[in-house]
């Protein structure tokens, strides 16, 4: 679906009001002149959710900031590991990437590892004995 029909704008509307503005799933779609089942095709569709979530963006930014302080807030009090992680991702400070340093085996000293071990092995022989 490329444009979005006026219905669609008006469910839109609807669907990104807070609590759908009060109103039933079904009421919204009777609100559009559409079905439970047409409103439900719209929200698996690219077009439509992208401007839903647009929409839903531009009715609740004012609220951001409260919301990412609560976020934090929970995290401590609540000494949530899953809000604290979500805090961090919020304000770009923790990212799912994870780097791992490995080491060269060349600079290992195997003989040095290998006298360690038999050492070792005769410390622990003769303890047994």
């Amino acid at each position: 679906m490329a444009k979005l029909n006026a219905e669609q704008m008006i469910a839109i509307e609807w669907l990104s009001i807070p609590r759908r503005g009060g109103k039933t799933y079904a009421e919204v779609a009777a609100i559009c002149g559409v079905t439970d089942r047409t409103l439900e095709n719209w929200r698996k569709d690219p077009t439509f959710d992208r401007e839903l979530k647009r929409a839903m963006i531009r009715n609740n930014s004012d609220k951001l900031p409260e919301l990412v302080e609560s976020i934090v807030d929970i995290a401590i009090q609540d000494r949530n590991a899953a809000m604290a992680k979500l805090a961090l991702q919020v304000n770009d400070m923790l990212t799912d990437r994870v780097e791992v340093e490995t080491k060269d085996s060349a600079s290992t000293d195997i003989d040095a590892l290998k006298e360690r071990i038999e050492a070792l092995k005769q410390r622990k022989s003769e303890t047994a004995e």
